[in-house]
């Protein structure tokens, strides 16, 4: 399935197509934080239109295809909208937008709850990778927290950061046990997720590492913490990329948008956590693993614009 516009226009478009947002809004901070300013703004527009497109179906199929929302609503997929927020109001925030930030944050909030209970409730054995998406939006809203919490000097706010990532932590071991490790041979691309949620994790906690509110113990367990998410998320990515090369799956599904995110996110951890905890190689790593993700965005999009194009191509020959 396409994010691209049917007959029907941009209606009708899987939950899925949130990793898209998610994809191109990281890939955005990683550019942010190695001084690509220019490909960084360009990238931030992308995201907040694609944002804005899913935001208007999303409220569509609020109010007007209720039984779609609520079965939707139920698959762990619905989450990228959390996340998807999160990691555009990170952004904003990197560029000064605090208020924007602060905006977004609010409204990750208000959807988080309802959505996470829904899927939960419908959680089974042998889940995909998407079944780390309650991991990511957690982390997602911890990350914009500590974000503004840091811009805005506001301790309070880091404390929930806080809460929001240990929370998150509870949440991927609780994924893992559910995620069939078949799909890292033979998933279709969101089985990255099962990395990413850790990179995010470290993302978030690379946030809190750096804000002064925690000192002595509490920082060193933080950066402790921080650092072992990080590198187990190298680890995973190691991995996965391995079983990629062993079993190439060169078709293209919206669910690679879930591989792009993940690999833009290891990016943006190493860049992340090198400054706080101290460790100057990190950064390198990240800006190689950043071009790398740039280079999988550009390839994800010339094969759904490829998909998209022989679509219509076979419709008008019938």
């Amino acid at each position: 399935m396409s994010i691209l516009p049917g007959r029907d226009g941009w209606t009708g478009l899987p939950p899925a197509a949130g990793a898209a947002v998610m994809a191109t809004g990281i890939i955005s901070v990683g550019l942010r934080l190695t001084g690509h300013e220019a490909a960084s703004l360009a990238a931030l527009v992308v995201a907040a239109a694609l944002w804005l497109v899913l935001a208007a179906d999303f409220t569509a199929r609020l109010l007007g295809d209720r039984g779609r929302f609520r079965a939707e609503a139920d698959t762990p997929a619905a989450l990228t909208a959390v996340a998807a927020t999160t990691v555009i109001g990170a952004r904003l925030s990197q560029q000064g937008w605090q208020t924007a930030a602060a905006v977004l944050l609010v409204l990750a909030v208000l959807l988080w709850p309802g959505l996470l209970f829904n899927v939960l409730r419908h959680w089974r054995r042998r889940m995909p990778g998407a079944a780390f998406l309650g991991c990511v939006a957690t982390q997602g809203l911890s990350l914009l927290a500590a974000s503004l919490a840091d811009a805005l000097h506001q301790e309070a706010l880091a404390r929930a950061a806080l809460v929001g990532f240990c929370l998150g932590l509870l949440l991927y071991p609780a994924a893992l046990f559910r995620f069939d490790l078949r799909e890292v041979v033979g998933g279709a691309g969101d089985h990255w997720v099962a990395g990413g949620a850790l990179s995010i994790s470290a993302l978030a906690g690379s946030k809190l590492t750096a804000s002064p509110v925690w000192t002595g113990s509490a920082h060193t367990t933080l950066r402790t913490v921080t650092l072992a998410l990080l590198a187990l998320s190298l680890l995973w990515y190691v991995v996965l990329l391995a079983a990629e090369l062993r079993h190439p799956r060169p078709h293209y599904d919206i669910r690679r948008w879930a591989t792009v995110f993940p690999l833009g996110m290891t990016a943006t951890a190493c860049l992340s956590v090198a400054d706080p905890a101290g460790i100057a190689w990190l950064r390198p790593l990240g800006e190689v693993l950043l071009w790398i993700a740039v280079a999988a965005w550009l390839l994800t999009f010339a094969a759904l614009i490829t998909s998209h194009l022989i679509a219509r191509h076979g419709a008008a020959g019938r």
